[in-house]
């Protein structure tokens, strides 16, 4: 079962803001699969990710785009990939697979689309879009029981907090 829902943010402080929520919300085993071109506010959503998963203010976190996967201590510890420049052969090299069935963190991966749809179908897809210089759109959408819990909990937080 998947459902949908979709707001807009107007800058990049406020995408962060969003990701901040989102992991102040999020549970260990957490996938969220990142999809957008390239400056739609991936890294940035997942920036406000790490830092609601209480990942040190002094930790930066930037794009894995050359070291593939970064990983952040907080309260749940995050994993971070970015699969853009990945063929399909280095997925096993990075341990994709071991990563993706960690239970005790959550997984951020940018350029999700880069897997097959068989990869993993149950996650929080998030899908950004660039409406604007600094405006976007961000899509989600809930794939799975545990995951429409997870978004029914994000909307209310999304919902108190301003956004509609």
């Amino acid at each position: 079962m998947t459902r949908s829902f979709l707001i807009s943010s107007g800058s990049v402080e406020e995408t962060r803001r969003i990701g901040r929520l989102i992991g102040e919300t999020a549970d260990a085993g957490t996938i969220i699969a990142l999809r957008g071109d390239l400056g739609s506010g991936k890294t940035a959503l997942v920036q406000g990710l790490a830092r609601g998963l209480k990942v040190p203010e002094k930790v930066y976190v930037t794009s894995p785009s050359y070291t593939l996967v970064n990983e952040y201590p907080g309260r749940l510890s995050l994993f971070h990939l970015d699969l853009y420049r990945l063929s399909d052969l280095d997925f096993e090299d990075i341990g994709l697979h071991d990563i993706l069935d960690t239970h005790t963190a959550v997984v951020a991966i940018e350029w999700a689309e880069r897997l097959g749809p068989d990869e993993f179908s149950k996650c929080l897809d998030l899908r950004m879009e660039i409406t604007g210089e600094n405006t976007r759109d961000i899509v989600f959408t809930a794939n799975g029981d545990r995951y429409l819990q997870l978004l029914t909990r994000i909307e209310h937080r999304l919902k108190e907090n301003l956004w509609h």
